[in-house]
C-alpha cells in the first residue's frame, strides 16, 4: 500500500529515523530486548533486599543531632522497642510478678543489640505501669541502621522475648516494630498486586483492542518496563539510600504507563496501516505517536523529579522511582513496540474499517461541549468543585499504628498500650541540657513538666508532675557528662493524639538558664513536618514551572500550559477533597477496612500530587498533541478540537481504567497510606480523564478560540529556535 500523503516529517526527524531502524533492524531489535529483559529481570531479584526501610527524620535537624549527641555521651535514645507484660495474677506489683518483670529486663539488658533498658519494676514509673495495675512495659533503645535493625535484630528479639505462659505473659511492639510489620505487610500487598494486575491487565487490553496479539504485545511491553525498572532501581540503592515502598509505586507505574503508551502506540499503527504500506506505517507511527510519548514521558519523570529536592530519603526514592520508570516504559513504547509491529503487525490491525472521525461518540460530546462552553463548564466546575469541597477540613498528623490492620500483633500491642496507659513512655522526648547546675535543672525540670501534655519529666533532678517533685533522681539512668545531662519529658496518650506538633513547640520554648535542644520520636514527626512545609512552595513552583516549559516547548503557547496548569489543581484538588472525605472523616472505611486516623500524614498527600499532577499532565500532552496536530493540519480551532478528542479521548479513557484499576489493586491492601494511594490515584485518573478532559477541556478551549496557540512575539521566536518539534 503506498501513501498520497504528504510526509509527517522531515525525512531528518530522530523520531522518523528511529521507526525506520525500527523497522529496517526488528529482528536484530527483539533479540536484544529479549536479552536484556532476561538481564534485567535477573537483576531484579536482588533489588528488594537492596531497598531499605526509612523513618520519619531529617538529616541534619535538631533532633537527629541531638539524637547523635545523646546516644554517643549518654548511650541512650528514643525507646523504639518495647514489651507488653501483663500479669497473670492481675498485679504487676505482686512477688511473683516482680521478680519475673526484673528478671524479664535483666534478660533484655543483657541482649548485645541493646543498648539502654527502662523498666517499671527498676524505675517504678507511672508512666510504665497501666491504670488498672495489671500490665506493665519494659521499653529498650535499640542503636544501629534502621534496616538493621528492623529486618535483622528486632525479629531474633521478638523470637527470644514474646512469650504466653508462665507468670507474664509478654508481647512485642514499639515504633520500629509498627514500621517493620508495614513494610513486611507492604512487600505481601506488592507480591499479591503483581498476581492480580498482570493477568488483569491482559483481560482488559484484549476487551479494549479486540485483538489477542495486541494485548500480549503490551503486557509484554509492561513486563519490559517493570524489569528494567526494578533493575535500575537496584543500582540507584547500591549508592543512595531507596526506600522499600518505593517498590509498590514502581510496579503500578511501570505497567499502567508501558500500557498508555503501548495504546497510543498502535491506535496510531492502525490509523497509519490503513493508508501506507507497514514499513512506512510504523516510520510514521514513532514520528508521531512515539514523540508525544517522549513528551509524556518527560513530563512524567520531571513532575516526579522535584521529590529529589526534598531532604528526606524516603520522598526522594520515590523521585528516583519516577525518573527511571518513564523512561523504561518509553524505551519499551518506541523502540521495542515497533520493531514488534514491524514483525507481527497484520495481527494487531483491526478487522474492520474505522469509523468517520465525524461519528465518533467523543466527536459528538465535544461538539455538544462546544456548542454551549459556557453551561457545560460551569456544571463540570460544580461537580469538580463539589468533589474538591471537604479538602477546607483537612487536619494533617503523625502516622501511628492505625495505619495497620487492626490484627496486626504490633498494632494489637499499641492499642492496649493506648488503651491501658495514661502516658506514652516510648514516645519521650529528650532534651539536652549543656552546661546546667543542679539547681537550675531542677527548677527547668519543674517548669517543663508543667507543659500542657506532659505527663511527667524524668531528670537527674528527679521525677517531676505538675510542677512538683514526686520521685527521687534515678542515678542509674541520668548521668552528667562534662557538665552536660538529660531530660526526659513523656507525653501523655491523649497529647500524642491530639496536636504533637505543638506540644513539640511548647517544649522548646521553655526558657533555661542552659542550652537545650530536643530529641525523641515527636521531635522527629515535627522537625520532619516543618522541612516538608518549608520546602513545598519549592516543590509546588518546580513541578509547574518544569511542566509549563515542557508544553510550551511542545506546543509554542503559554495559554496552553496556562490552561493544562489550571485544570490540573482542579484535577488535584477533587482527588485531596474525596480522600479527605473518605480517609479523614471515615466514610466508606468498613468497605474499604481501614481505621480512621482523623487527619493526614503530610509526606503521603505530597507523594500523591507528584504523582497524579504528572499523570494528569500525561494526558493533557496526549490530547494536546492530537489537537494541536489537527489544527496545524486544518487551522480551524473549533473543529480541531473536536477532531484532536475524537483521536485521542478514546485512547486516554482507556488508558486511564488500564491506570486506574492498576492503583486500585492497592486500595485492597492492607496498610492505610498504600490504600490511600490506591484509591486516590485511580480516582484523580477517573475523574481527570473524563470529566476535566472531556468536559472542561473542549469548554476552556472553544472559548480561548486562537489563544489557545498564542504566546507573545518574543516566546514564538523563542519557540522558533529552541521549540521540540518534527522536522
Amino acid at each position: 500500500m503506498t501513501s498520497t500523503a504528504p510526509p509527517l516529517a522531515s525525512p531528518r526527524s530522530p523520531m522518523l529515523r528511529l521507526g525506520r531502524f525500527a523497522h529496517r533492524r526488528r529482528q536484530s531489535v527483539l533479540i536484544v530486548s529479549l536479552l536484556f529483559l532476561l538481564a534485567a529481570a535477573f537483576t531484579a531479584t536482588g533489588t528488594m533486599n537492596a531497598l531499605v526501610l526509612s523513618r520519619y527524620q531529617v538529616p541534619g535537624s535538631e533532633s537527629i543531632v541531638t539524637g547523635e549527641r545523646l546516644d554517643r555521651d549518654f548511650a541512650t535514645g528514643s525507646a523504639n522497642f518495647l514489651l507488653l507484660v501483663t500479669a497473670a495474677d492481675g498485679d504487676v506489683d505482686s512477688a511473683a510478678t516482680t521478680a519475673a518483670g526484673a528478671d524479664l529486663a535483666a534478660a533484655l539488658a543483657g541482649a548485645d543489640e541493646v543498648l539502654r533498658v527502662d523498666s517499671y519494676w527498676d524505675s517504678q514509673s507511672p508512666a510504665l505501669v497501666s491504670e488498672d495495675g495489671s500490665q506493665a512495659l519494659v521499653t529498650a533503645y535499640v542503636p544501629g541502621e534502621v534496616t538493621h535493625v528492623r529486618e535483622d535484630v528486632l525479629p531474633r528479639l521478638k523470637a527470644r522475648f514474646e512469650r504466653e505462659d508462665g507468670p507474664l505473659t509478654v508481647a512485642v511492639g514499639g515504633s520500629d516494630e509498627l514500621f517493620r510489620e508495614a513494610a513486611q505487610i507492604a512487600r505481601q500487598d506488592f507480591l499479591l498486586a503483581e498476581a492480580i494486575v498482570i493477568p488483569g491487565l491482559l483481560i482488559l487490553l484484549v476487551a479494549i483492542y479486540r485483538r489477542p496479539a495486541a494485548a500480549f504485545l503490551t503486557v509484554g511491553v509492561g513486563l519490559f518496563a517493570l524489569a528494567v525498572s526494578l533493575a535500575a532501581m537496584r543500582f540507584v540503592a547500591a549508592h543512595v539510600e531507596v526506600s522499600t515502598f518505593a517498590a509498590n509505586l514502581i510496579l503500578v507505574m511501570a505497567m499502567g504507563l508501558a500500557v498508555d503508551y503501548c495504546l497510543f502506540i498502535v491506535s496510531r499503527f492502525r490509523e497509519e496501516s490503513a493508508l501506507h504500506d507497514r514499513a512506512e506505517a510504523v516510520a510514521r507511527t514513532v514520528a508521531s505517536a512515539g514523540r508525544t510519548v517522549v513528551f509524556s514521558a518527560v513530563t512524567v519523570a520531571a513532575s516526579l523529579s522535584v521529590l529529589l529536592f526534598m531532604p528526606f530519603p524516603f520522598l526522594r526514592s520515590f523521585g528516583y522511582a519516577g525518573i527511571v520508570v518513564p523512561l523504561a516504559a518509553v524505551l519499551g513504547a518506541v523502540v521495542v513496540l515497533p520493531a514488534a509491529l514491524a514483525v507481527w503487525g497484520h495481527r494487531v490491525q483491526r478487522r474492520a474499517a474505522p469509523r468517520p472521525v465525524s461519528e465518533g461518540r467523543w466527536f459528538r460530546i465535544a461538539t455538544a461541549v462546544m456548542r454551549r462552553p459556557v453551561l457545560w463548564g460551569a456544571a463540570a466546575l460544580v461537580l469538580v468543585l463539589t468533589l474538591a469541597s471537604p479538602l477546607l477540613g483537612v487536619r494533617f498528623g503523625v502516622p501511628d499504628e492505625r495505619s495497620l490492620p487492626e490484627d496486626a500483633p504490633s498494632r494489637v500491642v499499641t492499642d492496649q498500650v493506648t488503651a491501658g496507659f495514661a502516658a506514652e513512655a516510648t514516645d519521650s522526648l529528650l532534651i539536652l541540657a549543656e552546661h546546667a547546675d543542679e539547681a537550675s535543672l531542677a527548677a527547668y525540670t519543674a517548669e517543663l513538666s508543667e507543659v500542657d501534655g506532659i505527663a511527667q519529666v524524668d531528670s537527674a533532678a528527679g521525677r517531676f508532675t505538675n510542677g512538683a517533685l514526686i520521685a527521687a533522681p534515678d542515678t542509674n539512668r541520668f548521668s552528667w557528662h562534662g557538665g552536660d545531662t538529660w531530660l526526659a519529658a513523656v507525653p501523655e496518650t491523649s497529647a500524642m493524639r491530639d496536636d504533637p506538633y505543638a506540644m513539640v513547640g511548647e517544649i522548646r520554648e521553655v526558657k533555661a538558664p542552659f542550652a537545650t535542644s530536643v530529641a525523641g520520636y515527636p521531635a522527629d514527626l515535627a522537625d520532619f513536618r516543618d522541612a516538608l512545609l518549608d520546602r513545598l512552595p519549592l516543590l509546588l513552583g518546580l513541578i509547574v514551572l518544569i511542566t509549563f516549559v515542557i508544553l510550551f516547548l511542545m506546543t509554542g503557547s503559554v495559554i496552553a500550559p496556562l490552561k493544562a496548569t489550571i485544570l490540573n489543581a482542579l484535577s488535584m484538588a477533587a482527588m485531596f477533597g474525596a480522600l479527605v472525605w473518605v480517609f479523614q472523616d471515615g466514610h466508606l472505611s468498613d468497605l474499604i477496612g481501614f481505621t480512621p486516623q482523623g487527619s493526614f500524614e503530610p509526606s503521603i498527600p505530597i507523594l500523591m500530587f507528584c504523582v497524579a499532577y504528572g499523570l494528569s499532565m500525561d494526558y493533557e500532552v496526549f490530547m494536546l498533541a492530537r489537537i494541536k496536530e489537527e489544527y496545524d493540519r486544518s487551522g480551524d480551532p473549533t473543529a480541531s478540537i473536536a477532531t484532536g478528542l475524537q483521536r485521542s479521548a478514546p485512547l486516554v479513557t482507556a488508558a486511564a481504567l488500564v491506570l486506574a484499576f492498576t492503583f486500585a489493586v492497592y486500595a485492597t491492601g492492607d496498610v492505610a497510606f498504600l490504600q490511600m494511594l490506591g484509591l486516590g490515584m485511580a480516582l484523580a485518573v477517573t475523574v481527570d480523564a473524563t470529566v476535566i478532559r472531556g468536559v472542561l477541556l473542549p469548554a476552556v478551549m472553544r472559548l480561548t478560540g486562537r489563544f489557545n496557540w498564542w504566546a507573545p512575539p518574543p516566546l514564538k521566536r523563542l519557540h522558533t529556535r529552541i521549540g521540540l518539534r518534527e522536522g
